[in-house]
């Protein structure tokens, strides 16, 4: 394994200072999703027109991306594009066409560098060439990276990625292959978009919107929330790490009991409470 090297000496001594009191205060997340939500308002709030946000927000995916990588995080999804967003007007579509392409180009070596694995899940074929085309080579540049994976969900959505898997286990269970008495919550997620990587431990959503939007419906079952008013254009490492303290003060039960809640009580106690 590469290790994780900051290539501009952006990382200033308190910073990194600050990562470790993180990483020894408690667990980190190792998957982290984040709907990257108000790019569009902050623009408005400058006097600018939409897509001057979504090209501010390259700063933000770039902080995030390496502050995630020095602080040991395994997997960062980033809700870059959903299949509704196809519905926006044909000239900010295109904009965000033209930013990932150049940011794609603009970042390939240094993601390389910094031994991030790029990767994508969505409906890429519906992109413009151009973006499958700068897509296909920096997942090629990156393919055996393994710091963190950084992976962009474009024309994604999360009702897409149920039906998809779906389909699959319909096809298979046609085939002969599989009985439908087999079919289980493990193997449902086997046949998602996200079946090599584990769910996300932590979502984070930006501008302040109490709502998943269609985003990793199926493996957002037990994630924790985090909510903020920030946009995604202001959302930077020191946000991040709110967020991840928040985290670590959680206590995760699955539906189970608090941790370390233990109290006895004989069966015929138990028979006379819930009589």
């Amino acid at each position: 394994m590469k290790p994780f090297t900051l290539t501009n000496n952006e990382q200033t001594d308190a910073d990194v200072k600050l990562q470790k009191e993180i990483s020894e205060s408690g667990k980190i997340p190792g998957h982290i999703a984040i709907i990257m939500d108000g790019n569009g308002r902050w623009a408005q709030t400058k006097g600018n027109v939409r897509i001057f946000g979504h090209k501010a927000g390259v700063e933000s995916v770039r902080d995030i991306t390496e502050s995630c990588a020095q602080l040991g995080v395994k997997h960062l999804t980033l809700y870059a594009f959903s299949t509704e967003n196809w519905n926006r007007p044909a000239i900010e579509v295109n904009g965000l066409m033209k930013i990932l392409v150049n940011s794609l180009k603009n970042e390939a070596e240094r993601l390389n560098r910094n031994n991030i694995k790029f990767v994508t899940i969505g409906q890429i074929e519906r992109l413009p060439e151009k973006c499958q085309k700068q897509i296909s080579e920096v997942t090629e540049l990156t393919k055996n990276n393994d710091s963190l994976q950084l992976c962009l969900a474009l024309s994604y959505s999360g009702r897409w990625d149920i039906t998809e898997a779906v389909k699959k286990l319909s096809k298979r269970v046609q085939a002969g292959e599989l009985n439908p008495e087999e079919i289980n919550d493990q193997l449902i997620g086997a046949h998602l978009s996200t079946a090599e990587v584990p769910d996300p431990d932590l979502i984070i959503r930006t501008s302040g919107e109490f709502r998943i939007s269609n985003f990793l419906l199926w493996q957002l079952a037990y994630s924790e929330l985090y909510i903020t008013e920030t946009f995604w254009p202001d959302f930077r490492r020191d946000e991040l790490y709110e967020a991840i303290k928040s985290y670590q003060e959680r206590d995760r039960r699955y539906g189970g009991v608090k941790n370390g809640y233990s109290k006895s009580v004989s069966s015929s106690v138990f028979n006379k409470i819930i009589s």
